[in-house]
């Protein structure tokens, strides 16, 4: 039976991450797939620690060792991987991607899914459907098909910079995707194990260099609608105007190198 490992980077969202993760738990999958959550803790304040414990179903003790410590919840599915210090949301992508290479099989396939509530995974049984046997595809979401998104001049500007970055990732990607900075990607293992050697950007960057990593590799893309809450600064968004200049730069990078 192949397992989807569903990688949760997580910082300091103790309102969500329950709710987040009780939803992923029970979020119905195709059938004969099994699911494993592996929820990554950036290093978060102790309010967020406590939270990132709790959905575990037992404290994790604190240790020196860094990046590498993790208790696991078989009767749940869930792993905590947990960083000593905060690095970012790649670098706990690349910590739970390491986690999960180390221990999966070429069946099986791994999906990002955010800590907050923006993202549904009653999505993911789509996701998974779209799969083929080709293992050089990816399954990305598009956040861009019906999903409610929040009114106001912050919002438009969000959107419009995706898709600016988007179409100039396209440009230098060759592939053709709708919304390259959406959360939900979904690789086949065989792939992951190509581009992992390939990823370094330790925060919001990490968008563009997967999806610059998978032209790279020769990897194909297919989309399929997500639905999409979008949240705001207020809410505890992270993403900002530095963040998207990164992008940029790393996009363009991508296509230097």
């Amino acid at each position: 039976m192949p397992t989807l490992f569903v990688v949760v980077p997580y910082f300091n969202e103790p309102r969500t991450l329950a709710a987040c993760i009780d939803r992923l738990l029970v979020a119905p999958l195709p059938t004969g797939w099994s699911r494993h959550v592996v929820l990554v803790d950036d290093a978060s304040a102790p309010a967020g620690r406590a939270a990132a414990d709790e959905v575990a179903g037992r404290s994790v003790a604190d240790s020196s060792v860094g990046n590498g410590v993790h208790s696991a919840d078989k009767a749940r599915a869930l792993t905590l991987l947990r960083h000593e210090r905060n690095a970012g949301k790649g670098a706990a992508l690349m910590t739970g991607f390491d986690w999960i290479l180390a221990r999966a099989i070429d069946a099986d396939a791994v999906l990002v899914h955010d800590a907050d509530l923006e993202y549904d995974p009653a999505d993911h049984r789509a996701l998974v459907d779209a799969l083929t046997a080709d293992p050089l595809l990816a399954v990305f979401g598009d956040r861009w098909h019906g999903s409610a998104i929040r009114p106001g001049i912050v919002a438009w500007m969000h959107r419009t910079g995706n898709r600016a970055l988007t179409a100039l990732s396209n440009a230098v990607s060759g592939l053709r995707v709708h919304d390259m900075e959406c959360c939900s990607k979904l690789l086949r293992i065989p792939l992951l194990r190509i581009v992992r050697p390939r990823l370094s950007e330790p925060r919001f960057g990490i968008e563009p260099q997967l999806t610059a990593s998978i032209a790279r590799a020769r990897g194909s893309v297919r989309e399929v609608p997500v639905h999409y809450e979008a949240r705001g600064f207020g809410d505890g968004k992270k993403i900002g105007v530095r963040d998207g200049v990164r992008a940029l730069w790393v996009i363009v990078r991508e296509r230097l190198r």
